[in-house]
């Protein structure tokens, strides 16, 4: 007897091999992607703005670079000793607002110009509830300790984010009309906004995804796919102990078996040896021996230094 259903994930190409560049975008659970991605030394630039939960505010971004624009004081505030810009993530803030600003550009001009050369770009979408600042009405993409007092909470409908995520491709097509965007919903679940608000915000979320998917197939059906991470987490892994201890985000298990589908669905087989070769010399540099200097770790060391040679020949790109 099956005891389980299985989501079917589809054979999808392009292929992601050590030859692609892959741009990931959005809430935290694509950072799970990302990371692996980047353990096995895949060419990949991961949130290049820090996590950005909603697709409006990923669209805003987006409309920035497509502006060429350029970040200045007005756009930054401080608050508690850090320099902060409604923009970004929290992960970008700075103590020195130049630095801050600096940051800001750095990223806007490197997002630019890897996707130019990009194979492929994932997309997560967290929620659809946001915050829209009073003061000019605008979403933001954190508040940054900010007193809510200064914000109104807002679910987004799927009409919304559907011309969010129009606007989202459109760009990036303008910098590059070949690359492959992969969409996909986060499993993680945001309960501070209420279980059931959870699940509404996951279906405008879902909904606006096939819908704006629908509306492609006259013209791009090619360009884009989804990924169904939500899915298999909701019926493949129905369980909390592929949850992590606060109930929320996935456990290390879960992860792995996401990334696992992932793999089966977009990587290339062809490049499955040189990504088992890449973890066994991780596994290697983060060995911790009871003698660093015993003639046996040195001799280990030379081992795995040779190891690492032999693979950069093989491909360079590759940078442990």
């Amino acid at each position: 007897m099956d005891f389980r259903t299985i989501v079917p994930v589809s054979n999808q190409s392009p292929k992601i091999n050590y030859d692609a560049n892959i741009a990931l975008f959005g809430s935290c659970f694509v950072e799970n992607i990302g990371d692996k991605l980047q353990y096995f030394k895949f060419n990949a630039l991961q949130n290049p703005f820090g996590i950005i939960f909603h697709p409006v505010a990923l669209r805003n971004l987006f409309q920035r670079i497509d502006e060429n624009y350029i970040y200045s004081e007005r756009d930054v505030f401080q608050l508690n000793d850090l320099y902060s810009c409604f923009d970004v993530h929290s992960q970008m803030n700075h103590p020195d607002r130049a630095l801050m600003i600096s940051r800001l550009n750095n990223s806007l001009e490197t997002t630019r110009s890897f996707l130019q050369e990009s194979s492929h770009v994932i997309i997560t979408l967290g929620t659809a509830w946001g915050y829209i600042l009073n003061q000019d009405e605008r979403l933001v993409a954190n508040c940054h300790k900010v007193a809510q007092s200064n914000f109104t909470k807002k679910i987004f409908s799927s009409e919304e984010i559907k011309k969010s995520l129009a606007e989202i491709c459109n760009i990036i097509w303008k910098l590059n009309k070949d690359v492959k965007i992969i969409f996909t919903v986060s499993p993680v679940r945001h309960l501070k906004d209420g279980f059931v608000e959870n699940q509404l915000s996951k279906a405008n979320l879902i909904t606006a995804l096939h819908e704006y998917r629908k509306e492609l197939k006259l013209k791009f059906d090619k360009k884009t796919k989804y990924f169904p991470s939500y899915e298999i987490v909701m019926d493949e892994l129905r369980d909390y102990r592929f949850y992590d201890k606060d109930m929320i985000h996935l456990s290390e298990i879960g992860i792995d078996y996401i990334w696992g589908r992932f793999k089966e669905s977009w990587i290339a087989p062809e490049v499955f040896s040189i990504m088992k070769e890449v973890n066994s010399i991780q596994k290697g540099l983060e060995h911790r021996p009871f003698n660093e200097d015993s003639p046996q770790h040195r001799e280990f060391l030379e081992k795995l230094s040779l190891r690492i040679e032999k693979l950069q020949v093989k491909i360079p790109s590759i940078k442990f």
